[in-house]
């Protein structure tokens, strides 16, 4: 690692900032981070922690790659800034433009997508609406089955009305780029965001894992103990899901990444233009502020841009993003007019670990003087949990039995329009629930109480599902989540199957 690239301080900062990073290692049991800390343009701390593999004895290090997750976001709007310098293609151009086969449900809202509105979250779509094409991956749905089934998602609210987070429509903006810059998205990152910035490790693709070397894996736990879940094998292969969360980088390279926003050179000015830059981080739709925001960092106001999310906190205006991929979690935060900022990634599950270690360097910041540590952020983030309503919990599920196929009258052959096919069909003594397309999402039918429910045999998707079947001419399924407060990215409200046939 070229830390001397960075001007990087001597070593006063760690007693800042290795208290910290340690205190969040210790509460949640992190397998593996990487962490590093930009101050008035200058890398003043980094830091690693764990291994790549639990057990394995691999540490990690600054050249550890990393899952970005939604932090591809950000990247994928820089590619379609610089394609705007370029004057290949306009935010303001409709979508149909460089893609005649777009649909959305409505076809007043087809005719009037922008390039622009690909990247705010206000289309209609809700929230997480079509992610299961994307996760769990790997799976087999392409680009195309992409666009092809946004026609089939009701709209859950008013075209640019507000904010609702969604995936899909940064898969289409690739897309797009590729038809505006003539060649695949992965090949243009590389030729236009990686090569020029020197983000010498950051992957995206197909690649080789045994010769870019020293991956970070993603973790679940399970009693306690982080496990390995999907690992890569010796080809990485590209991903459908790239534009919007399918980026690899190391810690060395997300810093020269975000000192190129916080204080880019010349040439990097001219890699990106100061128009571009001020678009893609200026608000473009608002986002309501929640109550802990409020409580937390005194905030007014929060926007999404392009592929960057922002508020006032103290005070103080931040631009920042994070990242979330099965077992791999991420923030990358700046705080442009003090010329500072932070990330850090982790490869274990860690939404409150994000959430605590995120809150307490930006306080470093914006509140100095908080004196709310490590702890505090984390005894609040659990207090809150325990106080959750009994309506807003998953159910207990360890009563729920696997269904008898003599006694479950629903099996067959099953279509959700955008989904596709899936399974309900007799294996052995279970009803096995199997799609066509995605392959993780196998799993069998149990019953709890007087409803059907769905227990995926991948112990790594762990948001089971309610299963719904309703009589009529065809008969119908419809789901949910079992964890009401689950991730939204487990879109099941968003399906609706009609029964085609009997099972194979």
């Amino acid at each position: 690692m070229l830390l001397a690239s960075f001007g990087l301080a001597a070593q006063p900062a760690d007693h800042t900032y290795d208290p910290i990073v340690d205190a969040v290692v210790a509460r949640y049991r992190l397998p593996g981070i990487a962490v590093g800390v930009i101050e008035n343009g200058q890398v003043v701390y980094t830091a690693t922690r764990g291994e790549t593999i639990a057990g394995s004895g691999q540490p990690v290090t600054a050249e550890t790659l990393f899952k970005i997750a939604s932090n591809s976001k950000a990247m994928t709007t820089a590619l379609l800034g610089r394609l705007v310098d370029e004057g290949r293609l306009a935010w303001d151009d409709p979508v149909a433009k460089y893609l005649p086969d777009f649909r959305m449900s409505d076809p007043w809202v087809t005719k009037n997508m922008r390039v622009a509105d690909l990247l705010t979250h206000s289309s209609g779509l809700p929230e997480g609406g079509g992610d299961l094409m994307l996760w769990p991956e790997p799976n087999a749905f392409t680009r195309q089955d992409i666009i092809h089934g946004l026609r089939y998602i009701k709209p859950g609210y008013s075209f640019r009305s507000q904010y609702q987070y969604d995936n899909l429509l940064y898969v289409v903006a690739g897309e797009v780029a590729a038809a505006a810059g003539g060649a695949p998205y992965e090949e243009l990152m590389h030729r236009e965001v990686f090569q020029p910035l020197g983000l010498s490790r950051c992957q995206v693709g197909t690649w080789n894992r045994e010769q870019v070397g020293n991956v970070a894996q993603p973790h679940y736990r399970k009693d306690g103990h982080n496990l390995p879940m999907r690992q890569d094998g010796a080809i990485v292969p590209a991903i459908t899901s790239d534009p919007a969360g399918g980026i690899r980088c190391d810690l060395t390279d997300m810093l020269s990444w975000a000192r190129n926003w916080l204080t880019p050179t010349p040439g990097q000015l001219e890699w990106l233009s100061s128009t571009q830059r001020e678009v893609l981080q200026s608000p473009h739709m608002l986002i309501p502020v929640s109550s802990q925001r409020r409580a937390w960092d005194h905030s007014h106001v929060m926007a999404y841009g392009y592929g960057w999310r922002m508020a006032d906190v103290d005070g103080t205006w931040v631009v920042w993003h994070t990242g979330t991929l099965g077992g791999m979690y991420s923030m990358l935060a700046l705080l442009p007019d003090r010329k500072s900022g932070f990330v850090f990634m982790i490869n274990g599950e860690a939404e409150d670990a994000r959430t605590v270690l995120g809150e307490v360097l930006t306080k470093h910041f914006t509140a100095p003087g908080d004196g709310h540590g490590v702890d505090w952020y984390a005894d609040a983030l659990d207090h809150e949990a325990a106080e959750r309503p009994a309506a807003a919990r998953p159910p207990d599920t360890a009563t729920a039995a696997p269904v008898a196929p003599a006694d479950f009258s629903w099996s067959g052959s099953y279509r959700d329009p955008w989904f596709g096919q899936v399974t309900l069909c007799p294996r052995g003594d279970r009803v096995e629930w199997a799609s066509r397309k995605s392959p993780h999402m196998h799993g069998t039918v149990k019953r709890l109480g007087q409803r059907y429910l769905v227990r995926w045999d991948d112990p790594a998707v762990d948001l089971d599902a309610w299963l719904d079947p309703h009589a009529g001419s065809p008969p119908t399924l419809t789901m949910a989540k079992l964890d009401p407060l689950g991730d939204f990215s487990s879109d099941y409200e968003d399906l609706h199957f009609e029964r085609t046939g009997d099972c194979p």
